[in-house]
């Protein structure tokens, strides 16, 4: 068995551990820490966590596995930029953690020893890495034969050898895994419950509360008619100043849009271009050649059966002759052209097996063929399939006899799909292919149904060099008028254009309205000062931007400035509760029962049934914390205090309490608990060991 197939089989097994550990630090990105200003640092280092640097080339490197990690799992070619984006910020949220994890298990001195590691790969309970890399595909189980020869050659490899790094990597990963998994088993037996906190946990959640409210709502004071002070900025800020931890540094920029899109003359353009190519279309004798040349997708000429085309061209194509040439239609962007090559009944799936060649290892694409041709005899001679597979295949099929499945059209690449669904059962076949040169055997033929080969030619509607000049100039003309903040507002009015505002964008921002790929614009806000308009136009797609920084929000406890904006719906109602409480607190003078202050009021009295303490929701209100945690430190019939809620001013009045069944056993209540403090914890530790840590990020330099 070849040693490099065998591991490049099963890269993707491999990196299933780092990618899991992935997903856990993108859920867990709002709690990492940059470091400011942007632009610093070392041109080769793409940041830095808790000292410890991290160079661009092996980041970038593992950029580029994820991606095609990532292009696999979504059956893409290619990525667009925000889903470029987003591998970035996965990798770099894998990167914190690991490197913050590594530092803290040897902090605390976890280790995982050699003999250890040996059990992991094959004592009784191996990795399941490891079993799922050497699983036997017919149990599940691991081969412990094969596991045994692997690692026998391997001693004879060289460590410095791509296969002997490919190996040194997955010991890596699994002996990393371990060092995590004994940390975060650390941290969850540190975690206890105790009897108290469980009885306390099962009442809040079973003990019922029945009572009846009045309110006053803040949406009863019309917002006109609240005047705000600094003073009641101040008292809301300082009350609440925890909530205006900044962390990490952000800016917010105005902006206005030159749209480039295509033109009624360019859409024109493509429609006679369009009539043209299908008149010709009509006539040539080579559909693959004249797909080839003059389609925009350059989509194969292949089989396909109802309802794998554009459903503008679908039905047509069902309903047409061979040689018929459907078209054009408009969809998606595209006018396009279908030529109906061949009509026929097919296999709705097939059943195969193949033995691939690799050209690259065994001398070119002749030897691969020579070998193809002395297996495709010896097959038809008896020969074992499944021997045949193990000993020359070169992918993951090997191990399985060459077994691919059960398919339908659409699941190979035309060339093989070709191949099988035009044969018969039974019948072997050589074939090339962008992959290899392929033995290929059909064991098996379902169904019929009719399918359609098919040509198609399309052509997008595109701007036109005339239409991007045009909004380029417009852009431009704009961006010579403008100096400053002022002049940019001035311009926008005297335009007639359409302001737009990016707010608290951040430094790995993917995402802006209306901008295709934001990095450039994002990468100018972070080296821009306040009231900077951008020093050039920004080309996004279809579009052209000019851009002024508005904002800049440094790390840290933003001031009271900075969040007016933000804090004045609270602010207003914070005043409103200040106007309303005085009249509520006028009406509970002197009233002993919650029907007097509502008829001071001039209120209804609101009943409330079956309310628990852990769900503070008021039916047709809101959750209204303060009221209900008020009601459950209340004696019955007693009226309450005046309550400053949510959505509005509050007195309540217990009427009794139902309390459930005595909790005889605290085990299972302890138990539930256990478990779902546990599960916060590993989260919560990783958020506290990035608060601690510094950490600087510089990607912003390179993505």
């Amino acid at each position: 068995m070849g040693i490099m197939s065998f591991l490049r089989n099963r890269a993707g097994v491999i990196l299933v551990g780092a990618i899991g550990l992935a997903i856990v630090a993108f859920l867990l990105g709002d709690a990492i820490k940059i470091g400011s200003p942007f632009m610093r640092g070392n041109q080769t280092d793409v940041g830095e966590v808790a000292g410890e640097k991290i160079n661009i080339d092996d980041f970038r490197q593992k950029v580029e596995q994820n991606e095609a990690q990532f292009k696999q799992q979504m059956g893409q070619g290619a990525l667009n930029p925000q889903m470029a984006s987003y591998v970035v910020e996965n990798t770099w949220n894998q990167e914190v953690m690991t490197v913050l994890l590594n530092k803290e298990v040897k902090r605390i001195g976890i280790e995982v020893g050699e003999n250890e590691l040996a059990d992991m790969i094959t004592g009784k309970n191996p990795d399941p890495q490891v079993v799922q890399a050497f699983a036997d595909p017919q149990t599940g189980q691991i081969n412990r034969s094969q596991l045994s020869a692997f690692i026998s050659n391997m001693k004879s490899q060289d460590p410095g050898s791509a296969m002997g790094q490919q190996w040194g990597n997955f010991l890596l990963s699994i002996k990393r895994g371990r060092l995590f998994q004994k940390y975060n088993g650390l941290v969850k037996n540190s975690i206890y419950v105790t009897s108290l906190e469980a009885r306390e946990d099962y009442s809040q959640r079973n003990k019922l509360a029945n009572f009846n409210y009045v309110n006053l709502e803040y949406a009863s004071i019309p917002d006109n008619k609240v005047q705000l002070t600094d003073g009641d900025y101040q008292e809301y800020y300082n009350k609440n100043k925890k909530r205006f931890v900044n962390r990490e540094e952000s800016r917010t920029f105005e902006y206005v849009i030159f749209d480039a899109s295509p033109s009624k003359a360019d859409s024109a353009d493509a429609r006679n271009l369009i009539n043209k190519l299908a008149a010709d279309f009509r006539t040539t004798t080579n559909d693959s050649l004249f797909v080839s040349v003059n389609s925009d997708t350059k989509a194969p000429v292949a089989y396909v059966r109802k309802g794998q085309l554009d459903p503008a061209l679908d039905s047509s194509v069902f309903k047409a002759s061979t040689g018929t040439v459907i078209g054009p239609v408009f969809s998606n962007g595209a006018f396009k052209v279908a030529k109906v090559v061949d009509v026929r009944m097919s296999p709705d799936s097939v059943k195969a097996s193949h033995i691939l060649i690799n050209p690259a290892t065994v001398g070119g694409v002749d030897k691969a063929k020579n070998i193809a041709d002395s297996l495709l005899a010896i097959l038809q001679k008896g020969g074992n399939f499944a021997e045949q597979a193990a000993k020359f295949g070169s992918d993951g099929t090997k191990d399985k006899g060459g077994e691919l499945g059960t398919f339908a059209r659409g699941a190979m690449v035309p060339a093989f799909e070709e191949a099988v669904f035009n044969g018969k059962p039974g019948e072997l076949k050589v074939i090339t292919t962008q992959f290899g040169v392929h033995v290929i055997r059909i064991d098996k033929q379902v169904g019929s149904s009719r399918v359609a080969k098919v040509a198609i030619v399309d052509k997008a509607v595109a701007s036109s060099s005339q239409t991007q000049q045009a909004a380029y100039g417009k852009a431009s003309a704009f961006l010579s008028n403008v100096k400053d903040a002022e002049s940019f507002n001035e311009q926008i009015q005297k335009s007639k254009l359409r302001k737009l505002v990016a707010e608290n964008i951040t430094p790995s921002q993917s995402m802006v309205s209306g901008i295709e790929n934001p990095r450039e614009i994002v990468r100018w806000a972070f080296e821009a000062d306040r009231g900077d308009v951008s020093d050039k136009v920004f080309e996004s797609e279809n579009t052209y931007v000019v851009a002024c920084l508005t904002d800049v929000r440094e790390k840290g406890i933003l001031p009271v400035e900075k969040v007016k904006k933000d804090i004045e719906p609270m602010v207003r109602n914070l005043v409103k509760a200040r106007m309303l409480s005085e009249k509520m607190q006028k009406a509970l003078s002197g009233a002993s029962t919650i029907n007097q202050v509502a008829s001071k009021l001039g209120r209804p009295v609101q009943p409330v049934q079956n309310v628990v303490f852990a769900n503070p929701i008021i039916p047709g209100i809101a959750q209204e914390n303060k009221v209900v945690g008020t009601v459950f430190g209340l004696e019955p019939k007693k009226l309450s205090k005046v309550i400053e809620g949510e959505q509005g001013v509050y007195v309540v009045q217990v009427n009794g309490f139902t309390n459930p069944a005595p909790l005889t056993n605290t085990f299972s209540q302890k138990q539930q608990m256990y478990q779902t403090v546990g599960q916060r914890a590993q989260g919560q530790v990783m958020e506290v060991l990035r608060e601690k840590a510094d950490i600087k990020d510089y990607r912003l330099k390179f993505f």
